[in-house]
């Protein structure tokens, strides 16, 4: 095996020796090659010199210390509560990111009654991070203050900002194009033979939600020609109780299709058709955003537009480390495409089964 004796950590509670065999079938590789790679030897690409790391620490062991990198540097990583899947799965995308240009990640996640987001970007500060990603902060809101950005980019700190646009900050802003995913989701209500379609949303303060509003608006009216829209549109939670007190009034108004801002607010309307007795999809669809994981396998499956978040993760972690690298921040907006994902939550509307 390359003239060498390779051993690997015992770090697992059964105290199992690892063989070379293992680790090669899960990582997909050869055996000579994970010897490489666990003795430091040239002659590996980095996509499979991960592949082979990955295996060692998804099966428990220990890494050899010869391969323990020394991290370039610490970057914080400000999110809202972990209760909606779509941020575990944003952090989980950046911090891997990250870790793949050998950074380390500090994650700070904002809960009711703990710590706000400001006096998490002070304990960052404190740890002397290299740079900051904030995913949906109160740069999103628009009653909120954007002085608190700005001191930042005054002292000459990378920061980069995930869903929600200002002007007011000479920063990159990573964004989904929420104005055409709400047209995705009419659009494809519409072909189904829907026109009674409600729009269930968070507090209309939000830059996504004002931005939802505005494709909603154009698409109702080029689409069918509908121009009287306001009461269609019902503000409340980004929460699945939210979803359901959004649908209830949107239901009473005679809505036979239903989107909603998130997944977690889809979820919520089902549950409002339901209590009424009303079935999904036969009498009412119900359109979801965000395309969370384990969304797919929710009853019925949820039809929703898809946030790019791997795409979107990716951007906000380059461009960042642009910024760290002594790129100048400046005011900037890249914006992703999302995807309409057709799964059983929507279905034929009046239109059609007349």
């Amino acid at each position: 095996m390359d003239g060498e004796v390779t051993r690997i950590p015992r770090s697992r509670p059964d105290g199992a020796a690892t063989r070379l065999a293992d680790i090669a079938i899960h990582a997909g590789v050869s055996e000579a090659t994970v010897s490489r790679v666990l003795n430091g030897r040239p002659g590996v690409s980095a996509v499979t010199r991960q592949a082979v790391l990955a295996a060692l620490d998804l099966m428990g062991y220990e890494r050899p210390q010869r391969l323990r990198q020394r991290s370039n540097g610490l970057v914080g990583l400000v999110t809202p509560e972990l209760d909606n899947p779509i941020f575990p799965a944003f952090a989980q995308a950046i911090e891997k990111a990250l870790t793949q240009h050998g950074y380390t990640p500090v994650l700070c996640t904002q809960l009711p009654g703990g710590a706000p987001e400001d006096e998490f970007t002070e304990l960052l500060l404190e740890r002397g991070v290299s740079g900051i990603v904030f995913v949906s902060g109160l740069h999103a809101d628009t009653t909120a203050r954007m002085d608190r950005y700005t001191r930042l980019t005054d002292r000459g700190l990378p920061i980069v900002l995930l869903d929600g646009y200002t002007d007011q900050i000479d920063a990159p802003f990573i964004s989904p194009d929420d104005r055409l995913a709400a047209r995705l989701a009419v659009q494809h209500l519409v072909d189904l033979g829907h026109e009674r379609i409600g729009l269930a949303l968070g507090p209309r303060r939000f830059v996504p939600v004002i931005r939802k509003i505005e494709g909603y608006r154009q698409a109702m009216a080029q689409l069918l020609g509908t121009t009287g829209v306001d009461e269609l549109i019902s503000h409340s939670l980004f929460s699945v109780e939210g979803g359901q007190a959004a649908a209830v009034k949107l239901l009473e108004r005679g809505c036979t299709g239903i989107v909603c801002a998130s997944d977690l607010m889809a979820l919520g309307a089902i549950r409002a058709c339901r209590d009424r007795g009303l079935s999904v999809p036969g009498d009412v669809s119900v359109v979801g955003f965000d395309d969370s994981p384990l969304i797919a396998f929710t009853d019925p499956p949820l039809t929703t537009v898809r946030k790019p978040i791997g795409a979107m993760a990716s951007a906000a972690v380059e461009t960042l480390l642009e910024e760290i690298n002594g790129m100048p921040g400046k005011n900037m907006e890249l914006m992703f495409q999302p995807e309409l994902v057709v799964r059983r939550s929507t279905g034929s509307g009046p239109l059609v089964n007349r």
